[in-house]
């Protein structure tokens, strides 16, 4: 599917414009404190202002909170929690991660034509890799970043889950539909303690559907396509479209049907 071409009105094409380049320039060129320009950027999105120290205490308790978790320093993510986590890795990624989370949940977060440009920006500062054309909707959430890749051209929707614990590999012209779930790591069924990490792989122009899961450690073939709501707990054969709890195949695509999964939607 192709989708329409769209613009904001001039003037506001322009703010959008300037705001992407200033803010990917403070937080890519080293001079100031990742941490303190995502502060400064949450303070603006939110109260339309910054928010100066001497002016916080004026605030009320539950605001002066609010001010203060806009600065990652003062926050903890669940990930931050799990003892497999390489915390260097993960701290030079934490501020883009808490700006990309409370830009969704913003109002300006909902604005689609902007939303898409401000998450590819921030793309490549928290992911492993990432390919051309990378479209991601809101409230998209992933374990770590570093362990997560993407090929070209691909489309994430609306609140996927991506647990890149184990490490998660995607494609080229690759579309994953909403409210799917990709895990990468499971629990020992006796000892939940007892962590496994298995890396999960996307091949090529794969499609999964409306709220299917993918398991830890499974590999979907290039072409393949995991139907709504199917439960993936073992490989995928290239071109093959698997349906069900657990899924299995149903179908396998012919030159035709081939030819409608090309273009990611």
């Amino acid at each position: 599917m192709t989708y329409r071409e769209l613009s904001a009105q001039p003037t506001a094409q322009a703010d959008f414009d300037e705001f992407l380049a200033d803010l990917h320039r403070n937080l890519t060129q080293g001079i100031r404190n990742p941490n303190e320009v995502v502060r400064d950027t949450l303070s603006q999105i939110y109260l339309g202002e910054l928010t100066q120290p001497a002016d916080i205490q004026k605030l009320l308790p539950g605001a002066r909170a609010l001010v203060h978790s806009f600065d990652p320093r003062n926050v903890t993510t669940e990930p931050e929690h799990y003892p497999d986590i390489d915390a260097k890795l993960y701290a030079e990624r934490k501020p883009f991660i808490w700006l990309w989370q409370m830009f969704d949940r913003s109002p300006l977060g909902q604005n689609a034509l902007f939303g898409h440009r401000f998450r590819r920006m921030l793309a490549p500062l928290v992911f492993r890799r990432v390919g051309e054309n990378f479209k991601c909707w809101h409230f998209v959430e992933w374990s770590y970043g570093y362990n997560l890749s993407f090929g070209d051209n691909v489309v994430i929707h609306r609140h996927v889950l991506l647990d890149d614990r184990g490490g998660i590999e995607v494609g080229n012209d690759v579309s994953i539909s909403d409210y799917v779930n990709v895990y990468s790591h499971t629990h020992d069924i006796e000892n939940i303690e007892k962590v496994y990490n298995r890396a999960t792989r996307i091949g090529n122009g794969v499609r999964i559907t409306y709220h299917a899961t993918v398991l830890a450690g499974t590999t979907i073939g290039e072409h393949a396509m995991i139907g709504t709501g199917a439960v993936v707990t073992k490989d995928v054969e290239p071109y093959h479209i698997a349906l069900g709890i657990p899924a299995r195949t149903v179908k396998v695509k012919t030159a035709s049907t081939l030819q409608d999964s090309l273009v990611p939607d």
